[in-house]
């Protein structure tokens, strides 16, 4: 876009954040009834899934992988920890390093959530190929960030 007016600079169609931000919107919005039934928000379901690859993992780990920071992930867990999903104990090392670990409970959910990957590739309509194609893009982007 090299040359182009302030106005089309400014075209909202010229944009690569808007359709980034719309589409993330609209997918976390399609999750919703996935994740409904298993009392789980969409940012409570991603750390599950980490915690459901790794069984243990440490509250900085979990932000760093997630993208999170500490005021956003701290209720999260405390939520999941509520449920009886996970537990968070101070590590015996160190103190100031959070260990958060399945519950037996946590290890169940897993079966009833692994149908919803299915359902929202159902939803999202991209052919494996495609998507691994747009995974491969958007880890790119995040990577520049």
């Amino acid at each position: 876009m090299e040359g182009a007016s302030p106005a089309e600079l400014l075209r909202l169609d010229n944009q690569l954040c808007f359709p980034l931000y719309a589409c993330s919107k609209e997918v976390i919005r399609s999750y919703q009834p996935l994740l409904g039934p298993l009392g789980l928000t969409y940012t409570q379901y991603l750390c599950m899934m980490v915690l459901w690859e790794e069984d243990t993992a440490t509250a900085s780990h979990l932000g760093e992988r997630l993208y999170l920071d500490s005021g956003t992930l701290t209720p999260v867990l405390k939520k999941l920890e509520e449920r009886g999903y996970v537990t968070r104990e101070r590590s015996a090392a160190d103190a100031r390093v959070l260990e958060v670990r399945l519950t037996p409970e946590g290890r169940a959910l897993r079966d009833r959530a692994a149908s919803v990957p299915l359902a929202m590739a159902c939803h999202v309509r991209l052919s494996a190929s495609e998507a691994a194609e747009l995974r491969r893009l958007l880890a790119k982007v995040l990577a520049s960030m």
